[in-house]
Formats: structure tokens, sequence, C-alpha cells
């Protein structure tokens, strides 16, 4: 952990799940499951942490745009996996290639637009194919090791965001923790603040019509559990007929998660 509290500071929310109590009794496991932001920013400073946690898999959860745009630094050790979970017209799929034109970015964006942009990506994230085929293989891949595993978007906020919280619910922790790991990203935005500054100056947009993309809020990650009930029921019909992640796959993510 460096001085400022991060464990990479070329990577501001790369962070351990671990820790987290679970209605059973339990505590998620440190040292297993890592959520991040872009991985391609990983300075030379950081090198020796980052290959030392004993990361096995890395888990790339960006558009095929992004990742060939930005290419990983891919730990010593681990194999590197693409999983889309947004699709080429997803409402957050590529939205940094809106932002290069201007017509369109006032369109998406402006007039508070921004806002409903972001609650449609949450609500496309629980239901969009591409989404529920992604999750379903990140979750699979967490149950199944090897581990360490870390999985990442640009932001790690979003994307990311409902990945660190469709494993932690599986894994029995509750809702307010959920939230609170989710709302943590908030202080860790350096990077995605220095990109989206440059795109904001192309749009022509002000920053303030872009700080809702900017920021996570507990009423983003809400909609999209609300969604989950409106849609499917509930959160365990979500998995088992959405997800279909199987019981034995819950079983065995926990068996490895939880102590």
């Amino acid at each position: 952990m460096t001085n400022d509290g991060f464990i990479l500071s070329s990577a501001p929310n790369f962070r351990d799940l671990g820790g987290h109590r679970t209605a059973q009794g339990g505590t998620v496991r440190h040292g297993l499951l890592y959520r991040s932001d872009a991985l391609h920013t990983i300075s030379e400073p950081d090198l020796p942490v980052y290959n030392g946690l004993g990361i096995r898999q890395l888990v790339d959860l960006r558009t095929a745009h992004e990742r060939e745009s930005l290419p990983d630094i891919t730990p010593e050790g681990a194999a590197y996996t693409a999983v889309s979970v947004q699709g080429p017209t997803a409402a957050g799929g590529n939205f940094s290639e809106a932002l290069l034109d201007r017509e369109r970015a006032r369109a998406m964006f402006a007039d508070g637009a921004a806002d409903r942009f972001m609650f449609d990506v949450y609500r496309e994230l629980v239901t969009d194919p591409v989404a529920l085929t992604g999750y379903r293989d990140l979750v699979e891949r967490a149950a199944e090791g090897p581990t360490a595993l870390v999985f990442h978007c640009s932001a790690g906020k979003d994307r990311t965001g409902w990945g660190a919280a469709l494993l932690l619910t599986l894994l029995g922790v509750d809702r307010a923790a959920v939230v609170a790991d989710y709302l943590a990203s908030n202080a860790r935005q350096e990077n995605t603040d220095k990109w989206m500054r440059l795109l904001a100056e192309h749009s022509g947009l002000e920053w303030d019509e872009l700080i809702p993309m900017t920021r996570v809020r507990a009423e983003y990650l809400e909609s999209s559990f609300a969604h989950i009930d409106e849609v499917y029921g509930s959160f365990d019909g979500y998995v088992s007929d959405a997800l279909a992640v199987s019981p034995a796959t819950v079983a065995a993510l926990r068996a490895r998660m939880v102590a």
C-alpha cells in the first residue's frame, strides 16, 4: 500500500474486494479478487507491486475499441481474457467516440442528458445479452480460478462497479456494504478526470454537463437492482434465469472466496 492509500498509484481505483463480512458470518478473503480502473497506465515504480500480487487472471471488461487503443499491461504469470459486457449499440458502448463529434455529444449529454444516459447504462448492464454473457463469464472465472483475479474497465466504476456489486452480493455481502464499496470509486478518479477533461474540450460541452459520467451515485447502482426486480422478479431470478449461473457455481465461488 502506497502512502496515498492506493495499492497502485498509477491505477488509483485498483483495490482488493476482500474484508467484507457476509450474512452467513464469514469474511471475503483478501488477495483473491481485485477490481480496477484501466491497466495500461501501470507505471514502472508500480510494476514490482503489481507483479507481486500473484494475479493469475486478468479480465478486461472494455469494448474492443478500448482494448485495441489502450492495451493492458498484464501481470507476470497471469492469463489475459477479454470479456465484453457492452455491445457496440449499448448505451455506454464507446461513448468516448460520441464526445469527439460536437453535434452528437450535445444531443447525447447536454442539458441533463448525461444523467439520463447513466441510468440507461446501468439498466442495460443487467439486461443486455452481451452483458449477461460477460458477467456470467466473470462469475464463473472467479468461481473456478485460478486466482487471484483482477477485472477492470476504463474508470473502474460502472462496468466494473456492477461486476463487483454482483460478486459481493453473490458472496452474501449486504446491500449497504456493496453500495459503500461502489461509492469508494469517487475518490479514485484522478486518471479518469484527466482523459474526460480532454474529451470534454473536443465535445464543446461544459465540464459540469459531463460530471454525471465521471462519478458514481448510489442511485445508479440501485437502479440496476430495481431493474432486476422489475424484469426478473428478484436478484436470485436474475442470477439463475438471466445469467444462467448454476447453484454449484455460486457454491464454488463462496467456498473459494469466503473464510
